[in-house]
């Protein structure tokens, strides 16, 4: 049986929160019916004429997609018109579509991070910080023969991640007490008799975004009719959210050199530099596509060199004034990278929840722009 699209909406929220996303910026379900069944998903990098070719032909419900089809309203829907064509013609054939745009290019795992994993460029972190994320402690008392499975419900729904670790938790063992009362219905024990449980203090940190699902599963795993567990706010900085990021290669290199890396990784013929190509840089900065804005951020953050794309002549003129490498490595050559990631996510979070749907990844990516 296919799944309502306000599931499907719930999936693509955990790879990209919509909270992330520009105050600017239009993310989210553009077409489409939230109780519309979904049996077949295309993933891409934007929605072209192309692309609802290959959705048509495919038959698929729904797209997904990084660049907003929809920026401003509309006021007309005119078949002449090239925008206002492409929403007819996806309105028309049923096929909804969700955009995940700045939120994606923010979020844990998008498309900066896709590209800084490409180009093997480590331990990155936010080029302009915007926020933090807000945690919690839980502490969940369980019977301890029912600990570990707990701890996987929990654990599988969010809690417990560190930067790269997955599953923290801290367990003790102790001794719980409890009587029930008068129309109690204990998973042990027996009413109006004080009973005494070897049970385990089970503790985890979670953000905010998975608390409502970590509780969900924490609950329904949890044997006791009544569950024991304490929420505390924590100040510590776990983790920062931002766009871009900076990060540095394991080596230093030549400009040069790490141009033609870049070319060979991201399927390039031609690049664009400031700087000297002798020039020896290993703290790198990066935006994926149109990121010039953030020059000066790379600077400050003493980056040797700034990869984004879109870099017109005066903010070519601006990072020479200043001394600081840039790559103009294309707005579609830097973004394009996060549509295979997108696929295998969305492929393992429907086959996480047992959904009957397909995802399928694009073949008509095309980048507008052609070298001769």
């Amino acid at each position: 049986m296919a799944e309502k699209l306000k599931n499907v909406l719930k999936l693509v929220e955990d790879i990209a929160p919509s909270y992330l996303a520009e105050n600017w910026d239009n993310v989210g379900l553009q077409i489409g019916n939230e109780h519309k069944e979904i049996h077949r998903i295309l993933v891409a990098l934007e929605v072209t004429d192309s692309i609802i070719d290959e959705a048509i032909s495919k038959k698929v419900d729904m797209i997904i997609c990084h660049h907003p089809l929809i920026f401003k309203p509309l006021k007309k829907i005119r078949t002449n018109n090239p925008i206002e064509n492409m929403v007819y013609r996806l309105i028309k054939n049923d096929i909804a579509l969700f955009c995940a745009h700045t939120n994606l290019d923010i979020a844990y795992g998008g498309t900066n991070d896709v590209l800084a994993e490409t180009l093997n460029i480590m331990h990155t972190k936010p080029l302009r910080e915007m926020g933090k994320e807000k945690y919690f402690k839980l502490v969940v008392y369980v019977p301890k023969t029912h600990v570990e499975n707990v701890r996987d419900a929990i654990c599988s729904a969010g809690a417990g991640h560190i930067g790269n670790y997955s599953y923290c938790t801290f367990q003790t063992e102790g001794t719980g007490t409890f009587k029930p009362l008068e129309g109690a219905d204990p998973f042990i024990g027996r009413e109006g008799e004080i009973e005494k449980a070897i049970e385990c203090r089970l503790e985890s940190i979670v953000s905010k975004e998975k608390l409502n699902s970590v509780m969900k599963n924490m609950l329904e795993a949890h044997p006791y009719e009544e569950v024991a567990y304490d929420l505390f706010t924590l100040n510590n900085d776990i983790h920062s959210y931002g766009l871009g990021r900076v990060g540095n290669l394991i080596e230093p290199l030549k400009l040069s050199v790490f141009c033609q890396e870049i070319k060979s990784k991201l399927s390039m013929k031609h690049i664009r530099i400031v700087g000297n190509p002798e020039k020896s840089v290993q703290r790198i900065g990066l935006c994926t596509g149109s990121g010039a804005e953030f020059i000066y951020d790379a600077y400050k953050l003493g980056c040797d060199c700034y990869i984004t794309g879109d870099v017109k002549y005066h903010d070519a003129q601006y990072a020479a004034s200043l001394g600081i490498a840039v790559i103009d490595a294309g707005h579609f050559e830097t973004e394009q990278l996060v549509c295979k990631p997108l696929f295998e996510n969305m492929k393992e979070l429907i086959a996480k929840n047992h959904y009957d749907m397909e995802v399928l990844l694009a073949s008509n990516n095309i980048n507008p722009f052609k070298m001769v």
